[in-house]
Protein backbone atom coordinates (compact mmCIF):
# COMPACT_ATOMS: atom_id res chain seq x y z
CA UNK A 1 0.00 0.00 0.00
CA UNK A 2 1.31 3.27 -0.96
CA UNK A 3 1.94 5.58 1.80
CA UNK A 4 2.87 9.69 1.84
CA UNK A 5 4.04 10.38 5.60
CA UNK A 6 4.48 14.29 6.23
CA UNK A 7 5.69 16.14 9.52
CA UNK A 8 7.18 18.94 10.34
CA UNK A 9 3.94 21.07 10.82
CA UNK A 10 3.62 23.37 13.97
CA UNK A 11 3.28 26.88 15.41
CA UNK A 12 5.50 29.37 14.34
CA UNK A 13 5.52 32.66 14.85
CA UNK A 14 4.71 35.23 11.32
CA UNK A 15 7.99 35.29 10.29
CA UNK A 16 9.55 32.24 11.55
CA UNK A 17 10.38 29.19 9.45
CA UNK A 18 9.63 25.32 9.09
CA UNK A 19 10.66 22.53 7.09
CA UNK A 20 8.39 20.04 6.04
CA UNK A 21 9.00 16.49 4.77
CA UNK A 22 7.08 13.87 3.09
CA UNK A 23 8.29 10.45 2.81
CA UNK A 24 6.92 7.93 0.10
CA UNK A 25 6.80 4.31 0.25
CA UNK A 26 5.75 1.18 -2.66
CA UNK A 27 5.85 4.12 -5.56
CA UNK A 28 9.03 4.40 -7.90
CA UNK A 29 9.11 7.98 -6.14
CA UNK A 30 12.07 9.56 -9.15
CA UNK A 31 9.06 8.82 -11.93
CA UNK A 32 6.53 10.79 -9.52
CA UNK A 33 5.89 14.35 -9.96
CA UNK A 34 5.90 15.37 -6.40
CA UNK A 35 3.85 18.41 -4.93
CA UNK A 36 2.25 20.32 -1.53
CA UNK A 37 -1.27 21.28 -1.23
CA UNK A 38 -2.50 23.43 1.30
CA UNK A 39 -6.11 23.77 2.70
CA UNK A 40 -7.27 26.51 5.25
CA UNK A 41 -10.32 26.46 7.05
CA UNK A 42 -13.30 27.08 4.67
CA UNK A 43 -11.47 27.30 1.95
CA UNK A 44 -10.61 24.78 -0.94
CA UNK A 45 -6.80 23.19 -1.25
CA UNK A 46 -4.55 24.42 -3.17
CA UNK A 47 -1.58 24.11 -4.92
CA UNK A 48 1.67 25.54 -3.16
CA UNK A 49 4.48 24.15 -4.96
CA UNK A 50 5.19 21.20 -7.33
CA UNK A 51 8.41 19.28 -8.52
CA UNK A 52 9.07 17.28 -11.26
CA UNK A 53 10.87 13.81 -11.56
CA UNK A 54 13.29 16.24 -13.42
CA UNK A 55 13.88 18.90 -10.90
CA UNK A 56 12.00 21.26 -12.40
CA UNK A 57 9.48 23.52 -9.91
CA UNK A 58 6.35 25.70 -9.96
CA UNK A 59 4.65 27.65 -7.24
CA UNK A 60 2.03 29.31 -6.13
CA UNK A 61 2.27 32.91 -6.81
CA UNK A 62 1.68 33.88 -2.89
CA UNK A 63 5.08 31.90 -2.15
CA UNK A 64 7.29 32.82 -4.46
CA UNK A 65 10.57 33.72 -3.20
CA UNK A 66 9.60 32.38 0.38
CA UNK A 67 8.91 28.96 0.19
CA UNK A 68 11.77 26.22 -1.75
CA UNK A 69 10.60 22.56 -2.68
CA UNK A 70 12.67 19.91 -3.18
CA UNK A 71 13.33 16.06 -3.49
CA UNK A 72 16.13 13.50 -2.54
CA UNK A 73 15.08 10.62 -4.80
CA UNK A 74 17.23 8.07 -2.71
CA UNK A 75 15.72 8.74 0.90
CA UNK A 76 12.13 8.77 -1.41
CA UNK A 77 11.73 12.31 0.56
CA UNK A 78 10.29 15.73 -0.76
CA UNK A 79 10.57 18.52 1.42
CA UNK A 80 9.32 21.92 1.53
CA UNK A 81 11.14 24.70 2.99
CA UNK A 82 8.84 27.55 4.43
CA UNK A 83 10.68 30.98 5.49
CA UNK A 84 8.94 34.18 6.08
CA UNK A 85 5.74 32.46 7.13
CA UNK A 86 2.64 34.49 7.05
CA UNK A 87 -0.76 34.17 9.00
CA UNK A 88 -1.99 33.64 5.37
CA UNK A 89 0.22 30.34 5.48
CA UNK A 90 -2.22 28.32 8.21
CA UNK A 91 -3.29 25.64 6.77
CA UNK A 92 -3.06 21.78 6.78
CA UNK A 93 -0.48 20.69 4.27
CA UNK A 94 -0.67 17.75 2.20
CA UNK A 95 1.84 15.84 0.15
CA UNK A 96 1.02 14.64 -3.12
CA UNK A 97 2.26 11.89 -5.83
CA UNK A 98 1.24 12.08 -9.49
CA UNK A 99 2.26 9.86 -12.06
CA UNK A 100 1.08 10.52 -15.85
CA UNK A 101 0.88 8.35 -18.08
CA UNK A 102 0.18 7.77 -21.55
CA UNK A 103 -2.67 5.45 -22.01
CA UNK A 104 -3.90 4.65 -19.20
CA UNK A 105 -5.39 6.60 -16.10
CA UNK A 106 -2.91 8.64 -13.66
CA UNK A 107 -1.60 7.61 -10.43
CA UNK A 108 -2.52 10.12 -7.63
CA UNK A 109 -1.84 9.48 -3.95
CA UNK A 110 -2.06 12.14 -0.95
CA UNK A 111 -0.84 12.13 2.25
CA UNK A 112 -2.52 12.42 5.89
CA UNK A 113 -1.70 16.34 5.98
CA UNK A 114 0.33 18.06 8.45
CA UNK A 115 -1.17 21.12 10.42
CA UNK A 116 0.94 24.62 10.12
CA UNK A 117 -0.03 27.46 11.94
CA UNK A 118 1.17 30.77 11.90
CA UNK A 119 0.14 32.66 15.15
CA UNK A 120 1.31 35.50 17.40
Amino acid sequence: QVQLVESGGGLVQPGGSLRLSCAASRITFSMYEMGWYRQAPGKQRELVARISSDGSSNYANSVKGRFTISRDNAKNTVYLQMNSLKFEDTGVYYCNAHRIFASVPDLNYWGQGTQVTVSS
